[in-house]
């Protein structure tokens, strides 16, 4: 039996903690419904909502960017130990996404325990 990476094992983490994303946006759904009869277009929920993803979204950049900085910066000496850099191997691509998708994945994941107590 193969061994799985530990990136892939992180991978799988996130991209299950994305799936939760439909389930965060029909629990919302009824919220803001509710505040959209009142007249209040700018509601708790709507401003929480529209925060929560622009930081999510500035965070993944971030941290995409770090992460290949940081692939970068392990250019030289992975050439000069004899193995195949990481930004042209493609695993530079693979821990910049995964390192883009993390932040999101904590916003669902709260915004889904939050939202189920509330039901």
């Amino acid at each position: 039996m193969r061994k799985i990476s530990r990136n892939r094992r992180r991978a799988a983490g996130i991209g299950a903690d994305l799936m939760l994303s439909p389930l965060v946006v029909m629990m919302r759904m009824p919220l803001m419904a509710m505040d959209a009869k009142s007249g209040n277009p700018w509601s708790t929920e709507m401003a929480r909502a529209v925060n929560e993803k622009m930081v999510a979204t500035v965070e993944g950049v971030f941290a995409a960017q770090m992460s290949l900085l940081q692939s970068a910066s392990r250019f030289w000496p992975e050439v000069f130990s004899g193995r195949t850099p990481s930004l042209l191997s493609g695993v530079a691509a693979e821990r910049s996404v995964s390192a883009a998708l993390k932040p999101a994945s904590r916003a669902v994941k709260a915004n889904f325990r939050r939202l189920s107590t509330k039901a």
